[in-house]
């Protein structure tokens, strides 16, 4: 990108930043961006060849504005107004050295903000630096690079460490950077990276591992018809394909990096753990650790291409590794990885009301025009094509799930059709030649209804649900499958509380004004698991409580499948244990399995409760989650969880629940909040749960003992019970996000007795989860293996 403007030549404006990176809706030319000191975006571009542990270099062309002739980062330019960081790197990349890069190669190591002054006070730099790194396997042969002559004179590959110690030198032939400060980030990286001791990292993710109990989950077939066991066969099928969506979902080289760990998986005992690892997680980053990375590029797949360069003879091309962001990214792979809220929020602003809707919805993705025209020569790691254009004068564009996945979701509808035509149960197949139906049609309302009205023995629950994966917004969905055998006895008992949900809404402790007059009783299953696939990563879920789609939830309410096995599973081995060691002597024994399952169904039925679509202080009418945004899901989890305490004390005062389970289930509670924070507080039940746990210990009504134990105070327990189930429904009724924000940040920490009591179970080494081991679907599969 030339810096020297000739007549003639249109200057490139720039968007003017507010000091904290935020775009001002201003766009300036840039000699009056550096003239007025002006914040604005750049990206720098690092090529690192691993085999050498080297940094290409350029040298700045005489004519430049800015320290000409000296040597700076392998490639660097301003991002012009209305253009996105990664297609800047890729194209400086391209027209200043002639390298040409698909987008998996660039992975962003960290935002700099570079301020300075030179040329006497004339140039003023204010810029934020989006910093990429190349990781490439050897060295580019230097005759294979096209220098832009107005920007590039020569380039050279230096030693990083070198390179490092000639920048702490401030040696005068090299741009400068202060390596003691923000830029030295680089060489912390390169050096961590690469000079890892491998036997700490196998005992650091043996550690991690060790964490999940593998688990066998059992569950009889001996009801299931002849005809629903050769579906069966076909619905597992269905389900590992869900799982390539789920996959790709999550990051755009995550397929990439999955294939590549399984091949070489046998390779190493560090290579093993990975693949182990990798496999409960789904991608690179550690669910229980607050989404840390726990592999790094340099861990990733080597990819070849041949015309990334110009062609040298001998040379076979350039090979790269697919990289991934040591920070996971907010918008999974929903959005283009650089885009912001605020570019979205300007986008969507412009849109119809029905493109809004399709923005925001559950079942499409985000994608920007430029990026489709600038990979148009490359095999992008996405498997849809980009026709249907929304809102089409912006950058961004909607594309819905059936386009963006269709060879996967084709796949999958042909499986269920035929699964369809094998089962002699009406409802269920209905169920799968409806979803079929969706998964091209991309309306999943007629799907939803008949797995709500679903009564089978064979239970399956597949598709696109959950929207924990979108941190950025909280609006998509990912795909997953559940398939289980109905327990009919257990079914029939839990009824109750499907029937009762009318009587719980009329009494929640919230303003009468809120409340809903239209609640539908939910219908409860209970099975057992057999198999799960797609959005099933890290921690296991007991049970779910479906669809969320608020037309739906308003006008039948919402259906529950409750997974008995695995909620008896996480009772054995992870709650028993943690009680064991967190509770008071004389209270542990109220913890009971009975009292753990009932609140886990409560808790689900307590999510179809409560506000749902509302209407804001304007008379405007929305729904909560779109109003809480990214809050919502922990928010949601934590009234779920407190009005689900709430309603089991409303129930038992109605004479419709055993007087015998009031003490149980609050202990049972309080051994349950220190296991669902251990998932983490990046996660929605662990943030959920610290919440609960704080304001509840901060009420009197949790209870630290001298010996380190807890123990439940039941004189005050109640009231504080009520008081937070009123904080959290009023919050939710107004569509308050600021104060949602403030009750999480005040409350959603990990507090002094929490910490203490998380450090317990750490060196006790308590399974914080189960990994559960689907022997009965492996060894179908193993004799379908057609």
């Amino acid at each position: 990108m030339a810096e020297v403007h000739h007549q003639g030549e249109e200057e490139e404006h720039f968007d003017v930043l507010t000091k904290t990176g935020q775009k001002t809706g201003i766009t300036k030319p840039r000699s009056h961006v550096h003239r007025d000191g002006d914040y604005h975006r750049a990206v720098h571009v690092w090529i690192f060849a691993e085999s050498t542990q080297e940094l290409l270099l350029q040298c700045r062309a005489d004519n430049k504005d800015s320290w000409p002739g000296l040597w700076d980062i392998s490639s660097a330019g301003h991002i012009s107004a209305g253009d996105s960081s990664l297609i800047t790197a890729r194209r400086e990349l391209q027209e200043e050295l002639g390298v040409t890069l698909p987008k998996d190669a660039f992975e962003l190591i960290f935002i700099f903000l570079h301020e300075c002054v030179t040329n006497g006070g004339k140039f003023i730099n204010n810029e934020f630096e989006d910093v990429y790194l190349v990781t490439t396997l050897d060295p580019i042969p230097l005759e294979a690079f096209t220098l832009q002559e107005t920007e590039v004179s020569a380039v050279k590959y230096i030693s990083w460490e070198e390179y490092k110690n000639l920048l702490a030198k401030e040696d005068p032939e090299y741009v400068p950077y202060d390596v003691s400060g923000e830029y030295g980030q680089l060489f912390d990286i390169l050096s961590k990276r690469y000079k890892d001791n491998m036997e700490e990292r196998v005992l650091s993710l043996q550690k991690q591992l060790d964490r999940y109990a593998p688990i066998s989950l059992g569950a009889e077939l001996t009801g299931l018809t002849e005809a629903d066991r050769e579906a069966l066969v076909l619905l597992i099928k269905a389900a590992r394909v869900i799982d390539e969506i789920f996959y790709l979902q999550v990051w755009y080289s995550n397929p990439t990096l999955r294939d590549w760990l399984k091949e070489r998986s046998d390779i190493s005992n560090l290579d093993k753990l990975k693949w182990m690892y990798y496999l409960i997680n789904k991608s690179a980053w550690s669910s229980l650790d607050e989404n840390e990375a726990f592999l790094t590029t340099a861990d990733s797949a080597i990819k070849l291409l041949v015309e990334s360069t110009k062609h040298i003879p001998g040379w076979k091309g350039l090979k790269y590794r697919a990289a991934f962001p040591m920070l996971k990214p907010p918008g999974a792979n929903f959005y283009p990885p650089d885009m912001d809220k605020k570019e979205f929020e300007l986008w969507k602003s412009n849109l119809r009301d029905d493109e809004q809707e399709a923005a925001t919805g559950f079942f499409s993705v985000i994608k920007r025009h430029s990026e489709s025209s600038f990979g148009a020569s490359f095999s992008e790691n996405t498997c849809g094509s980009s026709n249907q254009v929304l809102g089409s004068s912006h950058d961004l564009y909607i594309v819905p799930f059936s386009q963006e996945y269709k060879p996967f979701l084709t796949k999958a509808a042909e499986l269920l059709h035929k699964a369809g035509d094998l089962t002699d149960c009406p409802s269920l197949k209905r169920l799968l030649k409806t979803k079929a139906d969706a998964f091209l049609s991309n309306d999943y309302y007629e799907s939803d209804i008949a797995w709500m009205e679903l009564d089978s023995k064979l239970d399956v629950t597949i598709g696109p649900y959950e929207t924990y994966e979108d941190a950025l917004f909280g609006y998509k969905a990912t795909f997953e499958a559940f398939i289980g055998v109905r327990d009919d006895e257990s079914t029939s008992q839990v009824k109750l509380f499907g029937d009762h949900l009318k009587v719980l809404e009329a009494n929640l402790p919230l303003d009468d004004s809120y409340k809903s007059k239209d609640v539908v009783a939910a219908p409860i299953r209970v099975i057992r698991l057999l198999y799960n696939s797609g959005d099933v990563k890290g921690p296991q879920t007991v049970a779910f409580n479906l669809p969320n789609d608020e037309r739906i939830v308003n006008e039948r309410g919402t259906s529950m499948v409750m997974l008995k096995n695995v909620s008896e599973a996480k009772f054995k081995h992870i709650l028993q244990p943690i009680a064991a060691i967190c509770i008071t002597g004389e209270q542990r024994e109220l913890v009971d399995f009975d009292s753990f399952f009932t609140h886990t169904i409560c808790h689900e039925c307590c999510h179809g409760i409560g506000p749902h679509t509302i209407t804001l202080p304007s008379g405007q009418k929305s729904t909560v989650r779109l109003e809480l945004q990214e809050l919502h899901s922990a928010l949601e989890e934590a009234k779920a969880d407190i009005v689900g305490l709430w309603a089991l004390k409303f129930l038992i005062n109605q004479e419709l629940l055993p007087k015998s389970l009031v003490k149980s289930m609050y202990v049972s509670f309080l051994a349950g909040c220190f296991r669902s924070i251990r998932f983490g507080l990046e996660e929605a039940h662990g943030k959920g749960q610290a919440l609960q746990f704080n304001w509840l210990f901060e009420k009197g009504a949790f209870v630290l003992h001298t010996d380190g134990t807890f123990y439940v105070n039941f004189a005050k327990v109640e009231g504080a019970v009520e008081s937070l189930s009123r904080e959290i429904l009023t919050i939710q009724a107004k569509g308050d996000k600021a104060a949602a924000n403030s009750l999480l940040q005040e409350y959603g920490k990990m507090t002094d007795p929490l910490r203490a009591a998380m450090d317990k179970l750490e060196k006790v080494q308590v399974p914080v989860d189960i990994a559960p081991i689907f022997d009965i679907a492996n060894k179908i599969m193993s004799q379908n293996h057609t």
